[in-house]
Order: structure tokens, then sequence, then C-alpha cells
């Protein structure tokens, strides 16, 4: 199982069914946040909702193809954070997250993805990690910033989020790039 500390009080951990009850409070507590950038906030409305998900992203971790890790911040879930999956040809992955409102700001987020990205390159050996931002989603478009990402493009109307489309700013990072600065 996957299991990375990557302060003295904050660790990702994969999901786990025990992780349901939780992970949907958390997801409840914050819907009407998550809801301006997330797509998926309709589909999760009782506890079996999320322990559902959480089977999902168990089976993909099974198959190779990337997981999905609880963000753990003294002792409680703030968030997840995770690879969408593993083009293991190309050796690419994109990396999603969110944490919760009242856990904004401290940096955690940034730290998550950092040993995400550090993860992929370092004990996957992929050679690509991409992250995609809503275009007014300021605060996510930090995270691959501050992580020296690249801005390669937005892509018009990438995403469906209940009743328009948003765009996306694509961003990325290779893995020679960030051994070159000190992050690998």
């Amino acid at each position: 199982m996957f299991c990375l500390s990557i302060d003295p009080t904050t660790q990702l951990r994969l999901l786990e069914e025990r992780d349901a009850g939780e992970l949907f409070a958390l997801t409840n507590r914050n819907r009407e946040y998550l809801r301006q950038w997330l797509p998926w906030l309709n589909s999760i409305n009782s506890v079996e909702d999320t322990l559902a998900f959480i089977r999902s992203s168990l089976a993909q971790f099974s198959a190779n193809n990337g997981f999905q890790a609880g963000i753990w911040h003294e002792g409680n879930p703030v968030g997840v954070i995770g690879y969408h999956g593993i083009d293991w040809a190309n050796r690419v992955t994109s990396i999603g997250y969110w944490i919760g409102y009242e856990f904004q700001g401290r940096g955690i987020a940034t730290k998550a993805c950092r040993a995400l990205v550090d993860h992929a390159f370092k004990e996957l050996k992929l050679n690509r990690v991409e992250v995609a931002c809503a275009t007014e989603n300021k605060k996510s478009q930090g995270i691959p910033e501050r992580l020296g990402f690249k801005q390669e493009g937005v892509a018009r109307d990438a995403e469906w989020l209940y009743d328009h489309y948003v765009d996306h700013i694509l961003y990325a990072t290779l893995a020679k790039d960030w051994a070159s600065k000190g992050d690998g």
C-alpha cells in the first residue's frame, strides 16, 4: 500500500474502505466550495457513494494505473490527491487534487503535489507530469506555478461543470527539468 510522510504532521495514504465516512464528511462540508471547480459532486451523496469511489481507486491502484491518496494532516483527512491514470507507453501522468477550504493557505496541497511529482519521477520513472486547472481557479493554478511547472497552453471548453464549460490551463514538468532545479 502507498503511504508517504511529507512532513511531521502530514502524510499521503492510499484511500481505504475504512476512510469512507471521514472522506464523505469532508466532501459534504466543502460541497458548495468544491462545486465551483469539480464536476463530480452530484455523484457523491452518501457514504456509500464515497465507498464506491474508494473501491474504484483501489482497482486503479491494483491495475497499476495510478492511485488516489488521502491527504492526512494531524491525523485528519483534509483532501485527496492522485494520478488520473498513467500512460506507460509515453511515461506520462496527470495529477488531480482538492483540499478542504478550511485547510487551504497552509502549503499542504503544494507539499502533497511535490511529493507526488517526486514519486512519479523517482519511483515510477515517468518522464512527464501534467496538471490542468480551470482558468478561473487561481488557487489551484498556484500549485504547479510554485513548483516550477511550465504553462503549455489553454484547452478551450475542456470540462463540463454542471451547467457550463470551463477552459483549462495545462501545466507540465519533465523529469529532466525537475531534477535540474533540485526538486528531483
